[in-house]
């Protein structure tokens, strides 16, 4: 994050000293942690926050290709009875569509040869 080395951080806590006290400079350097350990917290959940929002979004897209491919739309055909045109993300009620064990005997007894 800050390119600082020892020399510099030994630096600040002599000025520091100086400055504050010794009798004050544990409870300063106690709010300074607290401090710092809410920032990070802060930046993880932010962190997270947007990971998820793109992670969202690519999952949206990734969606939005899938539902447009003639295979998906020929897979939905089949199970449901009901074709769907592209873009259409709906799906008939469960009371509407035949149970696929019924389906796949039909469609088993209409590929054998008579």
């Amino acid at each position: 994050m800050f390119d600082i080395g020892f020399t510099e951080i030994i630096f600040i806590m002599v000025i520091t000293l100086l400055v504050v006290g010794p009798e004050r400079l544990p409870r300063i350097a106690r709010a300074a942690g607290l401090w710092l350990g809410k920032m990070r917290g802060f930046v993880s959940s932010v962190k997270a926050d947007i990971d998820k929002e793109l992670a969202a979004e690519e999952l949206k897209k990734i969606l939005d290709k899938q539902a447009s491919s003639p295979e998906l739309e020929e897979l939905v055909e089949t199970v449901t009875g009901v074709s769907l045109k592209a873009g259409e993300h709906s799906v008939p009620a469960a009371t509407e569509v035949k149970p696929v064990a019924t389906r796949l005997a039909e469609s088993e007894t209409d590929e054998k040869p008579q």
